[in-house]
């Protein structure tokens, strides 16, 4: 599943770093990764604990195809503020795009238990759950291909997520 990000503002931002908060978001909008991976580099070079600005530096290494480095800057957010749920969601994507859907489940019911109100992360995690519905069905006719019922479950769920081709979505900057 592709993974489109969309961006979050963690925290409310202080006005003395909008800018800079503003320039990585322009940056990433107008598809310029590396400028925006630079930016976000010199500002956490000064400020290297800033949640928002290392979220921001994950969306841009998950827009180069960095995913493994996405990854690694999402979890650890995760563990430097377990209490923000936007880095679960964002994780999750990248796990969805690897075709890791349990793991992405569960980064997905995590963000969901941080916040419960939190209706991207509950959107996924719907689409998850139609991926494995997928799964199971796809395997359950392998296994009994004469079971008449399975057919057309497993169109119907596959219908549900053509237009879910999209890949779970994370978070969005207002």
């Amino acid at each position: 599943m592709p993974a489109t990000l969309l961006l979050f503002a963690l925290l409310g931002s202080p006005a003395v770093h909008a800018d800079e908060y503003t320039d990585v978001n322009q940056l990433i909008s107008a598809g310029q990764f590396p400028q925006a991976l630079a930016s976000a580099d010199r500002y956490l070079a000064a400020k290297p604990r800033d949640p928002q600005m290392r979220f921001l530096k994950g969306v841009v290494q998950s827009g180069s195809a960095q995913t493994a480095e996405a990854m690694e800057t999402f979890a650890q957010l995760n563990r430097d503020y377990p209490e923000l749920p936007e880095p679960y969601n964002n994780l999750a994507v990248l796990y969805a795009g690897l075709g890791q859907f349990n793991k992405a489940r569960e980064s997905l019911e995590m963000a969901i238990r941080l916040n419960p109100r939190y209706a991207t992360a509950h959107e996924n995690l719907g689409d998850i759950h139609a991926r494995l519905a997928s799964q199971s069905y796809s395997r359950a006719l392998q296994l009994n291909a004469a079971n008449a019922a399975l057919p057309p479950k497993l169109a119907l769920v596959n219908q549900l997520l053509m237009p879910a081709a999209k890949a779970a979505i994370p978070a969005k900057t207002p």
